[in-house]
């Protein structure tokens, strides 16, 4: 039997995080939760999620910043980034880091689970990313 894909959900919202988290555990899916990026960056998870969900907005390291350092690390992840604070020049500047899918919260489950799907039919980038 295969493997469930493992989807990493970095929010610093515990409730945000905690509902993400089930509903993609009952949508079959593995995965991982972390308050912030540092946590998410010393975790050995990284290595083996093949998503990851992050909030935009986070004390420390924004969610845009998490993907970058990832991507310029050599080991990114195909990332859908949630923000209840979208605006067209952040949503720009998502899509030109290479940013699958930018949701605005709130968003329907639906629309994150379909998020998701299209990430994990992504591979893994390796490539750095251009900053703008």
């Amino acid at each position: 039997m295969p493997e469930k894909p493992l989807v990493a959900i970095v929010d610093d919202d515990e409730s945000h995080r905690r509902a993400t988290q089930s509903l993609l555990r009952a949508a079959g899916l593995s995965t991982a939760v972390f308050a912030d990026a540092e946590s998410f960056l010393r975790s050995a998870i990284r290595a083996s999620a093949a998503c990851l969900v992050a909030d935009l907005r986070m004390p420390g390291m924004s969610g845009l910043e998490l993907y970058q350092a990832l991507a310029a690390s050599g080991d990114g992840i195909p990332t859908v980034l949630i923000t209840a604070y979208a605006d067209d020049d952040t949503r720009q500047r998502a899509r030109n880091a290479g940013i699958t899918c930018f949701l605005g919260k709130p968003f329907a489950a639906d629309e994150l689970l379909e998020c998701i799907q299209k990430t994990l039919a992504q591979p893994r980038p390796g490539r750095p990313i251009p900053r703008s």
